[in-house]
C-alpha cells in the first residue's frame, strides 16, 4: 500500500462570496440611511434601508 494523503477541500474565499448568498436568498441586512425625505404627494416620511452586504436598497413610507 501506498502513502496516505490527506484531501481537503479548498475553503471558499470570504471575498469572493461577501454574505452575497444570504442575500440572493432573501435574507438582507437592512440598515437604515441616514436623512429623512419627505414624499410630497403622499405628505409622509420615506425612511430608505439600504442591505450592508449588497447595496440593495429598499423604501418604506411611514
Amino acid at each position: 500500500m501506498g502513502d496516505v494523503i490527506p484531501f481537503r477541500r479548498p475553503r471558499r474565499s470570504v471575498d469572493d462570496q461577501n454574505g452575497r448568498a444570504l442575500c440572493r436568498s432573501g435574507h438582507h441586512k437592512w440598515e437604515i440611511v441616514q436623512g429623512q425625505r419627505f414624499d410630497v404627494k403622499q405628505g409622509r416620511l420615506v425612511t430608505v434601508f439600504r442591505c450592508k452586504r449588497c447595496n440593495a436598497i429598499k423604501n418604506e413610507a411611514r
